[in-house]
């Protein structure tokens, strides 16, 4: 390592600590009013029984030590990426419908961390190439940047598949649930009573937002209300047509049990139209182990012992 870099580094650190120190001191460790007032509040219910659950009691140990040093930093930086980035009430409604217990602030932070962990081993790989003089300085800088970047998208990624599999779990779990609804309105019971019958023997994705919406009801909103609630979180075409079938029985009093059928039939055979039509899109794709594995071993199986009796035979 030759003097000039040895000495930027030093400075460069130096330099980090004089911004922590600085950053750190008293008069600019002024904590905001929900930090000041939330603690007060822990103990309050709200109207609908929910406690809140903006402020949490703090982190001790390590733990303290690192979101007291970088917990301001990348809340700063979150809000500096949802002002650029925007789109907040769509993350909002995405993690609604993952039910993630994610707040857009935490989530935004989540995003700012991910990218600062590729940007940091974009960092330490690129600045070891640099020291072998194979890497120059501006080419490291945009590598850093479009790490950051390329941490950001791939968090929004990640969010993304996780709607998309709750809601295939959702979609692979309605022909059972509309069938034990179908049922127990057969027996006799209302719809909100059927609901809570298959909710008590039900487990999964689309059980879980049932539960959610007995709990709206629970909680003093109306069946209709709770339905179009439901129907806005989830996303999901048959779940949307289910609740609507159930609102209109609700309020008009119409039969439900072949309607139910009739919906549970519909998604299995919209299931079935999608798997033909996965297997189809790749075909080529399924041919690969059948040209590239199994037609060689044949062909070898095929023509060896034919390779070896000639050379048994040969003089």
């Amino acid at each position: 390592m030759s003097t000039a870099v040895a000495g930027a580094l030093v400075g460069a650190a130096a330099g980090l600590g004089m911004l922590l120190a600085l950053v750190g001191m008293p008069f600019r460790r002024q904590p905001p009013l929900d930090d000041r007032v939330l603690p007060y509040l822990a103990g309050l219910s709200t109207a609908s029984g929910a406690r809140p659950s903006a402020w949490q009691p703090p982190a001790r140990g390590r733990v303290a030590v690192v979101v007291a040093v970088f917990g301001p930093w990348l809340r700063a930086l979150a809000d500096t990426l949802g002002r650029v980035v925007g789109g907040g009430l769509e993350i909002q409604r995405r993690l609604a419908r993952a039910r993630s217990p994610l707040s857009v602030d935490d989530f935004r932070v989540e995003q700012v961390t991910w990218g600062l962990l590729a940007s940091a081993a974009t960092a330490a790989v690129g600045v070891l190439a640099a020291l072998r003089g194979t890497l120059a300085p501006a080419a490291l800088l945009l590598g850093i940047l479009a790490a950051f970047v390329a941490g950001v998208v791939l968090r929004d990624q990640r969010l993304s598949g996780l709607v998309r599999s709750r809601e295939r779990a959702m979609l692979s779990e309605f022909p059972a649930v509309a069938d034990l609804l179908a049922l127990a309105v057969a027996a006799g019971a209302g719809p909100v009573s059927a609901l809570e019958r298959v909710t008590r023997i039900a487990h999964g994705a689309l059980a879980d937002e049932f539960r959610g919406l007995l709990g709206d009801i629970a909680a003093g909103m109306s069946v209709v209300s709770a339905l179009d609630a439901l129907s806005r979180r989830t996303g999901v075409p048959a779940v949307a047509r289910f609740t609507s079938t159930l609102a209109v029985a609700v309020e008009r009093g119409t039969p439900l049990v072949d309607v139910l059928h009739a919906q549970a039939t519909d998604v299995r055979e919209a299931g079935r139209r999608e798997l033909l039509e996965a297997g189809a899109r790749k075909e080529v794709l399924m041919m690969i182990p059948v040209v590239f594995l199994v037609l060689p071993v044949t062909v070898v199986f095929a023509f060896f012992p034919g390779v070896v009796g000639l050379q048994l035979t040969t003089p």
